[in-house]
């Protein structure tokens, strides 16, 4: 039997990561070749059955947004992809139906400032102040997003002209904005929002952004950095509202066919045992069937512990390294309840607002201490009775994805931590999915009744399903001190690893997570100069 040919890169992991990377590096003539472990390409952003006639976005439901230079780099809309962005991006329902204390939040910021004239004059005028200003700070830090970290030892001259880049547009900031993004970053984001906001849920409604998908409640320091990063790619004060039609996994589709177009080759059911190091360079991955794919550069679209810790052989990584990955943080406490509906659920507060507003994301967490209360449990090792849930209805806007007359329901809730205090994911699983659809329900009474099927995922399912280390769907914590040159570690930023020829393309790297294709796309910069480099 002949030698199979040997690849120029093989990726590890079919996501929006793994796919963007194969995509860029196929373009680029490089002989590409994706493994990726389940039978559905799409990683975090898969649309999969959830019963019969009924498909959902599995786990995450909104795009990060994805990045639209590498939507029109790889020619995505040529590969079926089609985006849908809401007018409404997000609704705030009141508990007890009173539509007068409720509001959505729109893509015209004027027109949610004329909205909130009727909850608070004030906060109105507050609205347009922190849109305006978080706008000017997001299109400085936006050049950011496709930047390899620089260097702390040694930059090279490109990496400072860059940097002076992104200097000359902040001293270009006004000089309350330039104040405010140094302040902001270590910023509790309870505390920003008090300086902006008055009312309890408008509050909660912009601080929900800083702790989405993290382990950390609103009052915890940093989480400022949460919605500092969305405005990089999204600078709208109400957060992102863009959903790809026929669910996220036609993204991972899109990517997918436009990797293949581009000469890459796709695999799935293709379980990675390990990485083939010799000599102290990657050479290939070694399925679980025995077949070894060999290349001259692994990327791997996995998080970091899981590529650096699971798949390479401790010996080949010095102690001091190995020890830092153990300890960078990715404890997740994100969980995923999907319904099927035979109806749509009656949010009686939504009603005054007409009947757009549900379309968008329904934000359900009324005030800055319910939010904190519902991180303390997790804290203490349990999930919260009351979470914070961020729910979509992709029915309203995509009627493809249910029969005709029935919804979809899509709620990632917060908290759940991984490691439970007492029991176990198994047995209390469906004790989180009766939680979660008892916390929506108070704002959409008639919802139980509507339920025809439901899957609930817990942070163990994160781990086990997906292959997300400790349940955490960002492969790690957007935090100070492991974020840009330090994610996921200082010294090893630039994609690279201690093993020559691996290297990382996950949201585990900078700028990190949410369905952006940054990571993927940077990490194909880094790999494609070394192969040419080492060609020459």
């Amino acid at each position: 039997m002949a030698a199979a040919e040997r690849k120029d890169v093989v990726v590890i992991g079919g996501g929006v990561n793994g796919l963007t990377a194969a995509a860029y590096l196929a373009k680029q003539g490089l002989k590409t070749v994706v493994v990726e472990r389940r039978d559905a390409l799409g990683g975090t952003a898969v649309t999969e059955d959830l019963a019969p006639g009924f498909k959902v976005s599995t786990l995450l439901h909104a795009a990060g947004p994805f990045l639209p230079s590498i939507a029109r780099e790889l020619e995505l809309a040529r590969h079926g992809l089609s985006w849908i962005e809401t007018e409404a991006r997000i609704f705030a329902p009141s508990a007890n139906g009173d539509g007068r204390s409720a509001f959505a939040l729109y893509s015209d910021a004027g027109r949610t400032a004329r909205e909130l004239e009727k909850v608070s004059a004030h906060d109105a005028k507050g609205y347009v102040a922190f849109h305006e200003s978080l706008g000017r700070i997001g299109r400085v830090l936006e050049p950011l997003l496709r930047m390899t970290p620089p260097s702390i030892d040694d930059p090279s001259f490109g990496e400072m002209w860059e940097l002076l880049g992104v200097g000359r547009k902040f001293r270009a900031l006004p000089r309350r904005d330039a104040f405010r993004l140094l302040r902001w970053g270590p910023m509790a984001v309870a505390d920003l929002v008090s300086e902006f906001f008055e009312d309890e849920l408008l509050r909660a409604v912009v601080a929900a952004r800083g702790i989405y998908g993290a382990f950390a409640g609103p009052w915890s320091a940093g989480t400022s950095l949460g919605v500092i990063l969305q405005a990089a790619s999204d600078p709208n004060a109400a957060g992102p509202a863009t959903f790809a039609r026929g669910g996220m996994g036609a993204l991972t589709q899109a990517l997918a066919s436009a990797a293949k177009g581009f000469g890459a080759e796709v695999r799935s059911g293709a379980t990675v045992s390990r990485i083939a190091v010799r000599d102290g360079r990657a050479t290939g991955v070694v399925l679980s069937t025995g077949e070894e794919v060999q290349a001259r550069a692994v990327v791997s679209s996995a998080d970091p512990k899981r590529t650096l810790l699971g798949f390479v052989d401790p010996a080949e990584l010095a102690p001091d390294f190995v020890w830092r990955i153990k300890n960078y943080r990715a404890h997740g406490a994100l969980a995923k309840v999907n319904l099927a509906l035979s109806g749509l659920p009656d949010f009686p507060s939504a009603k005054a607002l007409g009947p757009n507003v549900l379309a968008g994301r329904i934000h359900i967490g009324p005030e800055i201490d319910y939010l904190e209360r519902a991180y303390d449990a997790a804290k203490h090792g349990d999930f919260s009775p009351e979470p914070y849930c961020d729910v979509t209805i992709p029915t309203l806007t995509d009627p493809s994805l249910a029969p005709a007359g029935k919804h979809v329901m899509s709620i990632v809730a917060q908290f759940a931590p991984y490691k439970l205090k007492t029991g176990d994911w198994k047995s209390r699983r469906e004790a989180l999915g009766d939680a979660v659809v008892k916390t929506v329900a108070a704002y959409a009474p008639n919802l139980p009744k509507l339920v025809e099927k439901r899957q609930v995922l817990t942070p163990l399912d994160l781990e086990e399903t997906f292959g997300l280390t400790g349940g955490h769907v960002f492969h790690g914590e957007h935090s100070l001190d492991q974020l840009f040159t330090m994610r996921p570690v200082l010294d090893w930023a630039q994609y690279r690893t201690p093993v020559a020829g691996l290297y990382l393309c996950g949201a585990g790297t900078h700028p990190g997570g949410g369905v952006t294709g940054a990571p993927g796309a940077n990490a194909s910069r880094e790999v494609a100069k070394d192969l040419k480099s080492r060609a020459s």
